[in-house]
C-alpha cells in the first residue's frame, strides 16, 4: 500500500470527526448566541420554580444580567442565569439586547473609538490645509518676486528707449552738423576754384601784356 493511501486510511476519519466536533461547536455557540437573553433594565424581578405566577418564588435577577433562553411557555421564559439553575421568569422582562450596564462601556469604547478616528481626520486635514497653506503663501512669495522683477524690468526698458531716443536725437544733430560741414567745405572749395577760374585768365592776360611791351 502506498503512503497517501496509508496516510488517508489513517487520518481520514480522524478529520471527518474533526469536522463533526467543529460543526456541533459552531452551532452550539450560535444557538447560544440565539439564546442569549438580558433582563430588563427597569426592574430587579422575581423568578419562580414554575411558568405560572402560582410557582413559589425562588430568587431574583438583577437588571441588566445576562441569562439563557431555554424555552418558554405562556407568558413566562425558562431561563439559566450566573448560578446554572433553571428558572422561570415573566417574558416581558427579557429583553434582546444587552442591558445599559454592559451596553454603556461598550458606547464608550466606540465614543473613544470615533473620538480618535476624528481626531486622526481632524490631524490629517489641518495637516493637508496646512501644506495648502504653505504651497499658496510661496505662489504668492513667488508671484510678487516676478511681479517686482517685472516692474524692475519694465523700469530698466523704459529708461534704455527714452537713452536710445536720446542717442538717435544726439546722433541726428551730429548728423546735420556733419552735412553742413560738407556743405560748407565744399562752398569752399567750389568758390575757391570759381575764383581761380577768374583770376587766372586774368593774370594770364596781364603777363602777356607786359611781355608784349618788352618787346
Amino acid at each position: 500500500m502506498s503512503l497517501s493511501r496509508q496516510f488517508n486510511a489513517r487520518f481520514t476519519p480522524l478529520l471527518a470527526l474533526s469536522a463533526c466536533l467543529l460543526t456541533s461547536v459552531t452551532a452550539h455557540a450560535e444557538d447560544t448566541n440565539r439564546a442569549a437573553r438580558w433582563v430588563s433594565d427597569s426592574l430587579n424581578t422575581y423568578v419562580r420554580s414554575g411558568p405560572t405566577d402560582g410557582y413559589r418564588i425562588v430568587g431574583t435577577l438583577s437588571s441588566g444580567q445576562k441569562v439563557t433562553l431555554l424555552r418558554s411557555d405562556g407568558d413566562y421564559s425558562q431561563v439559566r442565569g450566573d448560578s446554572g439553575n433553571a428558572v422561570w421568569i415573566a417574558s416581558r422582562d427579557l429583553q434582546d439586547v444587552p442591558g445599559q450596564a454592559e451596553r454603556l462601556p461598550q458606547l464608550e469604547q466606540k465614543v473613544a473609538e470615533l473620538s480618535a478616528e476624528l481626531d486622526g481626520i481632524n490631524d490629517t486635514w489641518n495637516t493637508r490645509v496646512q501644506g495648502m497653506q504653505e504651497t499658496l503663501d510661496s505662489r504668492k512669495n513667488l508671484i510678487d518676486e516676478l511681479q517686482s522683477a517685472r516692474t524692475t524690468l519694465d523700469s530698466q526698458l523704459s529708461q534704455a528707449n527714452a537713452d536710445v531716443r536720446e542717442l538717435q536725437a544726439q546722433l541726428g544733430e551730429e548728423n546735420q552738423q556733419v552735412l553742413m560741414r560738407y556743405m560748407v567745405y565744399g562752398g569752399a572749395i567750389a568758390g575757391a576754384g570759381l575764383a581761380a577760374g577768374l583770376i587766372l585768365p586774368t593774370l594770364l592776360r596781364v603777363r602777356r601784356k607786359r611781355n608784349d611791351q618788352w618787346i
